[in-house]
Parts: C-alpha cells; sequence; structure tokens
C-alpha cells in the first residue's frame, strides 16, 4: 500500500500501482468523469500514470485550473493535427502546444488555410472525436524514434528528436492512425473532447526564426460544452472593442511608428494617465515607507556579468561602445540598485531598506511579438529592491502581499491569482540557500491563508517568486505583479551591513514590480475599462459644453474654478449643435459632461451629465466639485 496525500490535506491509502484514474475513480465517480490529468509530487501527468510511491496528488480538471486546461486543449491540437492529415497526408508537422487561451498546431504547406479549409478541418475533428479514438502513450529509444519519424516523413519532428539528450527515451502518443512525438499530458480518448472552433491563422517561422522556414499556424479553442464556445467567441468579439491598440488611437493616449518598431510614443492624454499612475505609486510607496532612487539607462558590460545578467539573458539585451568600452543597455534596473546600496556602509538600525525605482529598461523582442503596450522593446518597471536582515523576510514578504492586494483588490477591482514558482535548470547559487528561499515564501503565503498554485522550475535564475495573476472584466488573466527572494546578487555584488555585534553580515534582498510595466499596465486598464476610466484616473474628467456663443464666458469661467480644484476639464466651444457635442463627449468616453444654456448661466448653475448615468439635472458647481474631489480621494 501507498499513501497519498490529496489537495485538501487528507492521507488516502491505496494499492500500489493504481493508475491516477483509478485513484480518481475510487475518490469520485463524477471527478474520474471530468478529470484531465494529475500532478504528482508537483510533476504533471497523464491520468494513465500509476502511482508506486507516497506521494502528494493533485487531479486537475478543465474547471479547476489551468493545468487541467492545458492538458484539454494539449489534446485536442493532437485531434486538430490528425484531420489535417487525414485531408492532406502531404502535410508536415511541426508542433502543437496548448497555450493560456486554447492551442494552435504550425503545419509546413505551400498555401494559406482558407476559411473552407477551416470548416473541413473542424468537421473531420468532430469525426475524430466521434469516433472516441483511445490516446496510447509509448516510449523509444532515441535511435528508434528517429527512424519511426523519418519513416512518416516528418523532418521537424526528427530535428526536434535529434536535439533532446541522446540517452533520453522519448515518449509518444498514438490514437488511431496518427502518432507524434509530444511529452504529454493527454486525456484518455478522443472522445472526451466536446467542441471545438478554429479561431484563425498566421505565419509563424519554424523555431520563432526569421531564417527558418514560414510555417501556417492555426489557432483553436475547445470545451467540455458547446454554450462554452459560444460565450468564448462574445468575449473575443468584446476583447475586439476593448482592443488597447484602436482605443488608444481614438482617445489619444498612444500611438507606434515604422521608426520605432516595438517603441511606444505617448501623446498628451496618454501623459497624464501615466502621470497619475506614476504619482499614485509614488504617494502609496512613501506611505509605506520606501525611498525613491533613479539609475542610469547605459551600465558597463563588467557589471552585467558580475550580476549574472550577460551569461543568462545577453540575447535579450542592447549593447553599445562607448571609449572602446562594451556596455549594456539594461534590461533589469536590479543592479543599479545594487550600486545604490553598496555606494555607503549600512548598520543593522536601517535596515530593511525599500528604494522604489522607476526604471526605464531596453529587452529585444523579435518584431513577431510586439502587440501594442502588451509587447514591447522598452518599458518602465515599477521596480523595488528590499534590502533586509534574514530575520525581517518573512515580515517584508507579508507586507508586500498586503500591498499588492491594496492595490490590485483595494484600488483597481481586481481579482487576481497567486503562483509560486521554483528553482529553474538553469538557476545559480546553492540549494541550502533555494530550499530555504522556497521555504520562507511559502511560510509567507500560509501565513496569510493565500491560496496559490505551484509552478514547478519557473523561478528567476537569482530565486524563487511569487506571481500575481489579476483578472480582467472579460475574466482575462495577466502576471503583473512579482516577488522574488534573492540571495545571489547581495553575494555576487558584496553586499554587507554592519551587524548589532558590530560585524559585517548580507543582506537578503526582495524584488518586486505591482504594476510590472507602466506601459503594460496602461494597456491592461485601457481594455479592462473598455477606455471608460473612472474619475481618478479619467485624463479629462470634464467636458465643458456650451450651447451657444453666448456661454462661452460662463464656460471660461466654470473652467478656471475646476482647474483652480485640480479637476482635469476641457471646454468644447466648437460651433456645433449640443447634442453632437454630447455625443462626441460620450465617444471620448469623459466621466462628466456640463451643459451651460441661458438658464444655467442665470441661476449660476450647471448641467450635468453622467458618462454612465446621463442626464443627472442642475447642480451647483461647488457641490459638483466637491463630490468629484471626494470620488478621486476615494480612488471611486
Amino acid at each position: 500500500m501507498v499513501k497519498i496525500t490529496l489537495k485538501d490535506g487528507s492521507v488516502k491509502e491505496v494499492e500500489a500501482g493504481k493508475s491516477v484514474y483509478e485513484i480518481a475513480k475510487e475518490i469520485s465517480e463524477g471527478l474520474a468523469r471530468v478529470a484531465t490529468c494529475a500532478s504528482v509530487d508537483g510533476n504533471v501527468v497523464d491520468l494513465r500514470y500509476e502511482i508506486n510511491n507516497d506521494c502528494e496528488l493533485v487531479i486537475h480538471t478543465f474547471e479547476s485550473d489551468l493545468e487541467g486546461k492545458k492538458a484539454y486543449w494539449h489534446t485536442t491540437s493532437h485531434i486538430m493535427a490528425q484531420a489535417i492529415k487525414r485531408i492532406n497526408p502531404d502535410i508536415k508537422l511541426a508542433i502543437g502546444p496548448s497555450i493560456d487561451e486554447g492551442f494552435y498546431y504550425d503545419f509546413d504547406v505551400e498555401k494559406h488555410f482558407s476559411d473552407d479549409d477551416k470548416e473541413q478541418i473542424e468537421k473531420e475533428m468532430k469525426k475524430i472525436i466521434k469516433e472516441d479514438l483511445p490516446i496510447e502513450k509509448f516510449v523509444l529509444p532515441r535511435a528508434e524514434a528517429i527512424k519511426l519519424m523519418e519513416e512518416k516523413n516528418e523532418p521537424y519532428k526528427v530535428e526536434l528528436i535529434k536535439d533532446l539528450p541522446e540517452d533520453e527515451e522519448i515518449s509518444f502518443y498514438k490514437q488511431g492512425e496518427f502518432t507524434d512525438l509530444c511529452a504529454g499530458p493527454h486525456l484518455m480518448s478522443t472522445g472526451k473532447v466536446k467542441a471545438v472552433k478554429l479561431l484563425s491563422t498566421s505565419g509563424a517561422y519554424w523555431r520563432g526564426n526569421e531564417k527558418n522556414k514560414m510555417l501556417q499556424r492555426i489557432y483553436a479553442i475547445s470545451f467540455p460544452k458547446a454554450s462554452q464556445v459560444e460565450e468564448y467567441l462574445n468575449m473575443i468579439e468584446e476583447a475586439k472593442k476593448r482592443d488597447h491598440k484602436k482605443l488608444g488611437r481614438e482617445l489619444g493616449l498612444f500611438m507606434m511608428a515604422p521608426e520605432g518598431p516595438g517603441f511606444p510614443f505617448f501623446l498628451p492624454k496618454g501623459m497624464v494617465l501615466r502621470n497619475i499612475l506614476e504619482d499614485f505609486w509614488r504617494k502609496i510607496h512613501t506611505i509605506n515607507g520606501y525611498v525613491e532612487i533613479k539609475t542610469p539607462i547605459i551600465l558597463n558590460e563588467e557589471l552585467w556579468h558580475r550580476s549574472g545578467h550577460w551569461e543568462h539573458y545577453k540575447e535579450n539585451m542592447y549593447t553599445t561602445k562607448i571609449d572602446d568600452t562594451d556596455f549594456g543597455i539594461k534590461p533589469m534596473n536590479c543592479p543599479g540598485g545594487m550600486i545604490v546600496y553598496k555606494s555607503e556602509m549600512h548598520s543593522y538600525k536601517e535596515l530593511p531598506i525599500r528604494a522604489g525605482e522607476l526604471g526605464l529598461v531596453h529587452r529585444h523582442e523579435k518584431s513577431g511579438e510586439l502587440n501594442g503596450l502588451f509587447r514591447v522593446r522598452c518599458f518602465t518597471q515599477d521596480d523595488a529592491h528590499i534590502f533586509c536582515t534574514p530575520a525581517q523576510i518573512e515580515e517584508e514578504i507579508t507586507n508586500l502581499i498586503k500591498l499588492i492586494d491594496e492595490i490590485y483588490n483595494g484600488i483597481f477591482g481586481f481579482e487576481y491569482s497567486v503562483e509560486l514558482s521554483t528553482r529553474p535548470e538553469n538557476s545559480m547559487g546553492s540549494d541550502e540557500l533555494w530550499d530555504l528561499a522556497e521555504s520562507t515564501l511559502k511560510k509567507a503565503l500560509e501565513g496569510l491563508n493565500v491560496n496559490y498554485a505551484l509552478n514547478e522550475g519557473d523561478g528567476a535564475f537569482y530565486g524563487p517568486k511569487i506571481d500575481f495573476h489579476i483578472r480582467d472584466s472579460l475574466g482575462r488573466g495577466w502576471q503583473c505583479g512579482t516577488i522574488q527572494l534573492d540571495f545571489q546578487m547581495p553575494e555576487k555584488f558584496d553586499l554587507n551591513y554592519i551587524g548589532e555585534d558590530g560585524e559585517k553580515h548580507r543582506p537578503v534582498m526582495l524584488h518586486r514590480v505591482i504594476f510590472g510595466s507602466i506601459e503594460r499596465f496602461i494597456g491592461i486598464l485601457i481594455e479592462h475599462y473598455a477606455g471608460a476610466f473612472p474619475v481618478w484616473l479619467a485624463p479629462v474628467q470634464v467636458k465643458i459644453l456650451p450651447i451657444t456663443d453666448k456661454q462661452k464666458e460662463y464656460a471660461e469661467k466654470i473652467l478656471k474654478k475646476l482647474q483652480d480644484a485640480d479637476i482635469r476639464a476641457e471646454v468644447d466651444d466648437r460651433n456645433e449643435k449640443i447634442g453632437y457635442k454630447i455625443r462626441e463627449a460620450q465617444l471620448q468616453k469623459i466621466p462628466y459632461m456640463l451643459v451651460l444654456g441661458e438658464k444655467e448661466e442665470n441661476s449660476n448653475t450647471v448641467g450635468v451629465r453622467s458618462r454612465k448615468e446621463g442626464d443627472i439635472g442642475a447642480k451647483d458647481i461647488d457641490e459638483f466639485i466637491k463630490n468629484i474631489i471626494q470620488d478621486v480621494k476615494e480612488y471611486k
């Protein structure tokens, strides 16, 4: 017998050799019916996986978490590839992974996939699903794996296998006549998939390298219920209306230009929005005991060798030469923060030192991956580096989690999920330090009763991290905030503080961001609010609309009163009908419009229209100003 520790902490004894599926069935027939894969001691496996030792077991479903969805979507990608091979056996297969929203598969085919092609592929996929083909895993030695793929005339699969270690067994998945190179996990049969929809096609270079052949990629989605496909397609349509690139142009917030691909240009109203966010950032950090620093954008190559970035991150860095010396344009702010700390000796009485920086960083992103403000080549990270004693780590992490919750949930109203990422393969440092770092982060999360998912092997190269994934108004997830615990950098930079004993000691360093990237966060906010920002964030809070030229002077008087109260306002005194002006202000998503006619001027009032509620009626201007100031103060 072996002991299985389940997600809720309960322990179940089962016979050794039982599969995860059999164990799920013992727990509940319903669970076995909807299970898609499992995690055994943190490693994601098939439901076919046999348990032979004591372990921790988490059974995933489509509804429970992303791992459950990914197994479902990965299986559907194989169904799509099988359908395409049935339609055209000469098409060559590349890769077909699951992604955060569905899956794609890349194919070597001479012509683009048309709408008619997509319709035919979907029809064949539904036939494969109806056949309910068992999905079977098998492994082969490297040489036999290569031979199998050569016999099937799949050159891209052969290339992938040749890149794997020589002594590694290679896994495949078979369903009916179709076999694909794959690490899994997959569902038990094709019939477990219920509803599919092919979404879009695009070109994609093999292995993301523009020197390689251009392949054809199909993006698709699948769900356990047909109604979920309809809901998803409606969400996609809503997302198109909220596209931050489209709204960014229409609302005069930012632009992109061919002269600077991946380098955004912020327009006047976009700068107002940006400055509001940065002012808010400064205010809340001052309250929480942070100081602000600014470090150079360009630093010499030796520094990047010392920090480890040259070894682990060079392919994403821009470099330059100054006075015959090689320099790197910073992709991260951390080394500059280290230099600031080291510029003077510190006492334990000063710690923790919380140093924040709105630092501009540059990273080389491939042109095909650029996407408005979501993926750019230069952006401002709202970094902070906290230098503390080992005894202060847990309290600092706890305070950070509370601060992030206050901003995400309290200010912006975002729901969010939390993920703990552990040691990656290319990490620096000893096992002991990594174990200590990971256990400290776990302790802080569990001390606050925070539910978190474990993301094995996805930490930074210098330490484990806690990632925060916010969920927008369409239910989409965005990874923004992160807390990273780092024992390595203080060692590499020989950072010290004088302890209570008068001796030198090594501080521990915490890296953290909340917005992540100011640019990306603005893009998220544009789509989250569909450009209709709350009053405190709106670049223009009030639009003043005189009905005729006779009210122009009164409009200027109202404008002065608003500006004196630090309310962002504009006058639309164009020679247009008032209905047209109101529609224009609505399209610009202005929170409030003040309509000024002869009646308002004579009574020294303003006719208030709300973006959300429509005509509110006549108000005293001082009362209106007081209400807006209160809304701004409370971040409504």
